[in-house]
């Protein structure tokens, strides 16, 4: 049996761009391809306990034009030999919908669009892509609007010093994932990885500890070459080229989205590792800090 490339279509995400994508996956993996058109507000029509002649004309007219959109998103797809299933979903919470339905189609990936998310959503953790880095088991592709560039430049996001990860399998599952998403489009990998430096506390750690003065710089080339080693290591056991493996120092969240821009980037792979509910509220939040910035696809890949 198939598996699903299950694709989320929302009206105000681009769904051209976003069902684009997922027919590429589907057809590249040959998968089925399920369409669920995701509209939670249009619920909104049918929980008053008065229903007008003309609210109901209303919604009859969205349901009609829905399934009318579906069907034209479908076409591309069918007329490559995909097998495509669409539905129509009102349910809230959003992320719940998609969570039971990519668990019971065994979705290979989650395709979805996105957009920039107000401080208070990003402040609130409320808003259905967090929920979803949060939720998901399956990969998770963020699809963002225009064309690649060629060749296809994919960059995966490791962390080989992670204290939950410490024999980098995480890491080898997103370079794998990377990896064969770049060889299907015939284009490039990276590897990426940002160190924390001492830089920005130093100043507070010497006053701290006076008399005696630490010494923040030797510590913090220590870390440096430390993160290195086992940067190295890594793309060694997983046979990334030198010239593909790049560490800079700073946070992952404000480089990556940077690097990625300068690099041209298609697609960033990275990781949402979680051991309980509580370090998955705070080891996703990488990856959702990224997401808003970042200018290409992103695809997360869950631990």
């Amino acid at each position: 049996m198939k598996r699903t490339v299950l694709c989320v279509v929302e009206l105000e995400n681009y769904p051209e761009d976003v069902v684009a994508r997922a027919t590429e996956l589907a057809k590249m993996h040959d998968c089925d391809l399920e369409l669920v058109l995701s509209d939670p507000a249009s619920s909104y029509l049918g929980e008053s306990f008065v229903m007008f002649a003309e609210m109901q004309m209303f919604a009859d007219t969205i349901r009609n034009e829905q399934e009318a959109m579906l069907r034209s998103l479908a076409m591309p797809a069918e007329d490559l030999g995909i097998a495509v299933r669409t539905s129509t979903s009102h349910e809230r919470p959003e992320a719940n919908m998609i969570a039971a339905r990519a668990q019971y189609c065994d979705a290979l990936f989650v395709v979805k669009g996105t957009h920039h998310h107000s401080p208070t959503e990003r402040a609130s953790m409320a808003h259905t892509d967090w929920q979803l880095i949060r939720k998901l088991e399956c990969p998770l592709w963020f699809v963002k609007p225009g064309k690649w560039k060629t060749p296809v430049h994919v960059v995966a996001a490791v962390d080989p010093v992670h204290k939950h990860d410490k024999q980098a399998n995480f890491d080898r599952k997103i370079i794998e994932y990377a990896r064969d998403i770049a060889n299907k489009y015939q284009g490039d990998l990276t590897l990426f990885h940002a160190y924390q430096r001492l830089e920005e506390i130093g100043a507070h750690v010497k006053w701290s500890f006076k008399p005696e003065r630490l010494p923040v710089d030797k510590l913090d080339q220590e870390i440096r070459q430390e993160h290195n080693k086992a940067l190295q290591t890594l793309a060694k056991a997983c046979d990334v080229a030198e010239g593909a493996i790049h560490q800079l120092p700073g946070r992952t969240e404000d480089l990556l989205p940077t690097f990625a821009r300068t690099n041209g980037a298609s697609l960033v792979v990275m990781g949402a590792l979680a051991r309980s509910s509580l370090r998955k509220r705070i080891l996703g939040s990488t990856a959702a800090r990224a997401l808003d910035q970042l200018p290409c696809d992103v695809l997360i890949i869950h631990g």
